[in-house]
């Protein structure tokens, strides 16, 4: 400006110098005088900062609860969680996961020193409790999570055994005395179980019926197992579920759509060459010509015919003879789903298989009203129903290796997957989104690490979603954090060794916690947060002074 303050540039001038600059070099000039001010808080002009610096596809419209452009580019730059404020080093071993109660107040820690630690979420987190599992025949611990009200803790552990053991436990310790109040077998341990009710948690056992078929069998367990009375259940059946080519049921997690109107499923796969993902629909139309069991026996006896008589070619494996006939079976001996009047509903969600012994599916499971509680018949008086297995509502068919899955605050759900075909490991790790109640994927793929370990070994990770963000661990020594609008990676966060599990704080998602095999937990705050919490606070003045001020 002149010295009368007349510009000596006109604003559109100003502008189009401005689109040449970086955010932080806009915000500075804009410092130099009311008109440079003005223009950059230009609204089309932070629109194309934003879709340049964040590298956003220019299809992708503004997130609907935004204000303005600048406010959303300060959104993404200023409350993501990225600067590493404490390191916890109590653990001895890896930390293999992380779960805050629902209030956020505190948050427990599971590790292969083969303890359970239970932590104070105040701006200084310190430790309140730590519980050893060793004496109870425990390997190490592997999961944990809170009940509704925080008042129970479930801990998930790995029983020690053989390498190729896959017994495991869970525990039940009360938050108020940390005593431990009841264990479960779980089989296998990688079901890890989860909370129903406040009072009622799910476990898995497994059965072998042939060399790669078996059934899981869910159960629901009452959290105090105290109960005197032989009339009262503390244990009851949920379902049991066939599965083919070595497969199994793991990772078994609760979805309550009955709170939430458009709840999500992310889905990650990797491998850019992969095939979408495909649901299937599992339900009975009704229309049968016959019975079930007639026709399975009917299937069967032509099956075997052919056989017999050399019509099958080429000759099938043992493995693939196996896997045919019990799908002939289980035709006759598998319920379909039942019907549910109303909308509120309750969901399993779980990782299977029916190819591989690698979860490449996500199954889930309509959880009845009736089902919700032990009550009812006691253990052993429903031996009748044990002819039959239960059949999925859905299955989502992922084509890759799932190796994380979680739900968010919304009740949507992640899954992480690396291709199965070769080469097995380096490959690309990929987030996909599933509504839980179309059953349809509503958001491409997020991409940003990779994963090394081979499809044939046991290797998990523990995602989070925030209401604005996801995170996830990854293989390559650092976590992950993108943003569930845009789709794009917001920032990577640094370890020694793999990152095995992340967690937001419910109360604010600019607080996340990430656990790794260096031993380690790291708390990291968002820059808006450190800021505010380093700023000095002005000192209280006391009553004199104030006084005096007063009389002047």
């Amino acid at each position: 400006m002149d010295e009368g303050g007349t510009p000596l540039l006109p604003d559109s001038l100003v502008y189009q110098i401005f689109l040449s600059l970086g955010p932080a070099d806009v915000l500075a000039a804009g410092l130099v005088c009311r008109q440079w001010q003005a223009v950059s808080r230009d609204e089309f002009l932070w629109r194309e900062q934003f879709y340049r610096y964040y590298q956003v596809a220019r299809d992708v419209p503004r997130h609907p609860a935004a204000t303005s452009w600048y406010e959303e580019f300060r959104r993404l730059y200023d409350t993501v969680p990225c600067v590493e404020v404490q390191t916890l080093k109590e653990h001895t071993d890896q930390v293999l996961h992380l779960s805050f109660s629902h209030s956020g107040c505190q948050f427990a820690s599971c590790s292969k020193d083969c303890t359970v630690k239970i932590w104070n979420n105040d701006l200084v987190v310190s430790l309140l409790h730590s519980a050893d599992m060793r004496p109870y025949n425990w390997s190490y611990t592997q999961f944990s999570q809170f009940n509704m009200d925080d008042s129970l803790l479930l801990v998930s552990g790995v029983f020690l055994g053989p390498h190729n053991s896959s017994a495991g436990e869970i525990a039940v310790i009360s938050l108020d005395t940390f005593a431990l109040l009841s264990r479960v077998r779980n089989k296998p341990y990688d079901v890890f179980g989860c909370w129903l009710t406040e009072t009622s948690l799910i476990s898995g056992n497994l059965h072998r019926i042939g060399d790669i078929t078996s059934c899981s069998v869910l159960w629901l367990n009452n959290a105090f197992q105290d109960v005197e009375s032989e009339n009262v259940n503390v244990v009851k059946r949920l379902f049991k579920i066939q599965n083919l080519n070595a497969s199994t049921i793991r990772t078994v997690m609760v979805a309550d759509c009955s709170r939430f109107d458009s709840p999500d499923l992310l889905l990650d796969v990797g491998g850019p060459a992969a095939p979408s993902c495909q649901v299937f629909d599992l339900g009975s139309d009704g229309d049968d010509e016959a019975p079930a069991p007639a026709r399975a026996k009917e299937g069967l006896r032509r099956f075997l015919d052919d056989i017999l008589d050399g019509r099958v070619q080429p000759p099938l494996s043992e493995n693939a003879l196996e896997t045919r006939v019990a799908e002939l079976l289980a035709q006759g001996r598998t319920r379909p789903p039942e019907p549910v009047a109303g909308g509120g509903r309750k969901y399993l969600v779980f990782t299977t298989g029916c190819l591989t012994y690698s979860p490449h599916q996500i199954g889930i499971k309509q959880i009845l009203p009736h089902q919700m509680t032990t009550a009812g018949p006691v253990l052993g008086e429903e031996r009748g129903a044990d002819e039959f297995f239960d059949s999925l509502d859905h299955v989502i068919d992922v084509h890759g290796h799932v190796i994380g899955m979680g739900l968010s605050p919304d009740h949507s759900g992640a899954v992480v997957a690396d291709p199965m075909q070769p080469p097995p490991i380096a490959e690309e790790i990929d987030l996909h989104v599933f509504d839980l109640k179309t059953m349809r994927e509503v958001k491409r793929a997020l991409r940003a690490h990779r994963a090394y370990t081979p499809n044939d070994e046991c290797f998990f990770i523990f995602l989070d979603v925030s209401r604005d963000f996801v995170a996830s661990g990854a293989e390559d020594r650092h976590g992950y954090i993108w943003d569930r609008h845009y789709n794009i990676c917001l920032a990577k966060l640094r370890h020694e060794d793999v990152v095995n599990s992340v967690a937001f704080s419910p109360r604010e998602q600019e607080l996340l916690l990430t656990a790794s095999d260096d031993a380690t937990i790291k708390a990291w705050r968002s820059p808006h947060t450190v800021r505010a919490l380093q700023a000095p606070r002005p000192r209280p003045r006391s009553f004199f002074s104030w006084f005096a001020s007063q009389r002047r």
